[in-house]
């Protein structure tokens, strides 16, 4: 998407509403935290963990209902998930060290995790409008909630101005801070964005033409500039290097929010839509997404120093096992294992593999599920493909594959993987009308809540297919000649040091399992071993 050109800067005064003084967020799962008065106070244990000694940026995810989901090796300090709300929760900010976070609901409460600070909140007050954001001030530690109606409430931060009060064309969806926490960014609906502070304006999308409404936005490290993000992907880069959005990409769900990794340089940003799938741009690493199937959407999204784990969402790491398909129908099945990836279908419009049951009872609790795609083209309209017919072949393939597993009575809510190869002769040389229809197969997959979407290929065939296309989805790479070549594998840079078969990483994601051969009572398996 092309950067849009400059408005004049809509700086404005702040409005009647006065400061507040303060004085006194490919799997994570909820839990509780004791906690004080619901939306008043500090909810999170004083002895919380400790963050993660590297600081390598990861992200948190906040649900509606309060669960906060943590990636990339980050702490999960507590949350609201199970807990009685007075209102939903709209936002998530972490601390400046990254040590703790906290969650804002559309009724001001805040509620406070690990060393987070509970400096006050609107929780139990008159608003005018419902909060729809909240930003950490970096100077304070404090913290300020932004209204619809663009009214701004300072907690220990400084109150810089706001647009409580004045008439707005669209209702304010987000804020951001400065990295010095003298200035921050509102941003309407409409893209209109308002500076306040030392918070320079360097562009809005306001009175300009929008395909969908903007939803979120985050600043660069330099405090320079900002990005905004829409509910179909879009990304608007403003003093802010671009570097890619979903903007035209089918998408089965709106996007919710987006955050940055707030590094110098590369100036990585991720985005989630509201059922917790996540995409990374940038130098942001992808390091998972929510479960499957969620209690309330996701609604917030903030950044913090991980350690870097990739947090693999099919297997933990170490583990061993096998994938088998219709191939091995009749032969004995592999014993002894953790890992078991199963054949769904073995071509796009096959039928359901013949061994299908049996091999999902082999399985057991280690199923993962795996489609052999193959590339073809259809003239049906799929959601979010614009008519586009590699795009529509890819999502009905994957809808139609999940539909027969899910028929078939196996666990569908697993990480599934779609199998990318140049042996089965049929991808076009267009490598975008390849990258299409496998975006599209992902694409009908979280359309039916599978937000753990991953890709078996190796780098040349990736490159051979794709172009070299950087989907930076999870990787199961295939090509390892034994067990302690996969082991290997994980943690090296390029296949036995070979240039022909360039980075492990082929298309710039995690590597989540490395496929091998291995003989087990005289046969022949694909063995696997998770990252």
């Amino acid at each position: 998407m092309s950067v849009p050109c400059r408005m004049p800067p809509p700086r404005r005064p702040g409005g009647p509403w006065s400061a507040v003084a303060g004085t006194t967020l490919i799997l994570a799962t909820l839990a509780l935290a004791a906690m004080s008065v619901p939306g008043t106070g500090r909810v999170g244990a004083p002895t919380a963990p400790t963050a993660a000694s590297s600081s390598i940026p990861s992200y948190w995810l906040v649900a509606k209902d309060g669960g906060v989901f943590a990636f990339g090796g980050l702490p999960f300090y507590g949350s609201m998930g199970g807990r009685p709300l007075n209102a939903p929760m709209v936002a998530v900010a972490a601390t400046p060290a990254g040590d703790g976070y906290w969650e804002a609901a559309s009724d001001g409460g805040v509620f406070a995790f690990g060393n987070a600070a509970f400096h006050g909140s609107m929780g139990g007050r008159p608003l005018n409008a419902p909060v729809v954001g909240m930003a950490t001030d970096p100077a304070t530690g404090g913290y300020w909630e932004v209204a619809s109606d663009g009214g701004i409430f300072a907690f220990d931060a400084p109150f810089l101005g706001s647009m409580g009060g004045q008439p707005l064309n669209q209702p304010i969806v987000a804020m951001a801070a400065t990295p010095s926490g003298n200035g921050y960014w509102l941003v309407a609906s409409d893209g209109g964005v308002f500076a306040y502070g030392n918070a320079a304006f360097h562009g809005s999308m306001g009175g300009q033409y929008l395909a969908k409404p903007i939803v979120g936005m985050a600043a660069t490290s330099s405090g320079n500039g900002y990005w905004l993000v829409a509910s179909d992907g879009g990304i608007f880069a403003y003093d802010a290097p671009f570097n890619g959005s979903l903007g035209g990409q089918p998408l089965s769900r709106p996007i919710a929010t987006m955050t940055s990794t707030g590094t110098a340089g590369n100036g990585g940003y991720w985005m989630t839509d509201d059922n917790g799938a996540v995409t990374s741009f940038g130098d942001a690493g992808y390091f998972g997404s929510a479960p499957q199937q969620l209690n309330a959407p996701v609604v917030g999204m903030a950044a913090g120093p991980g350690s870097g784990a990739t947090g693999n969402m099919a297997y933990q790491s170490g583990a061993y096992g096998y994938d088998v398909s219709r191939y091995q129908c009749g032969t004995p099945y592999p014993s002894d294992h953790t890992i078991g990836v199963v054949q769904v279908v073995g071509a796009s419009n096959a039928p359901l593999n013949s061994c299908f049951p049996s091999e999902v009872q082999w399985a057991g609790a280690g199923l993962n599920l795996y489609i052999f795609l193959t590339y073809a083209t259809s003239t049906s309209n799929e959601p979010g493909c614009h008519g586009d017919p590699s795009c529509n072949y890819g999502f009905a393939t994957a809808s139609r594959a999940y539909q027969l597993a899910q028929s078939a009575g196996a666990d569908v809510g697993v990480t599934w993987w779609l199998d990318v190869e140049t042996s089965n002769g049929s991808w076009t040389p267009d490598t975008g009308a390849n990258i299409r229809m496998i975006l599209g197969a992902v694409a009908g997959l979280r359309a039916q809540g599978v937000n753990n979407v991953g890709v078996y290929s190796t780098s040349y065939q990736w490159g051979q297919i794709t172009g070299g296309y950087q989907a930076k989805l999870p990787q199961w790479v295939a090509g390892a000649g034994s067990a302690p070549d996969a082991v290997s594998w994980c943690t090296s840079t390029n296949r036995d040091n070979n240039p022909t078969y360039g980075p492990v990483s082929f298309d710039g994601g995690p590597v989540w399992m490395i496929q091998y051969q291995t003989q087990q009572n005289g046969n022949t398996y694909d063995g696997d071993y998770a990252c």
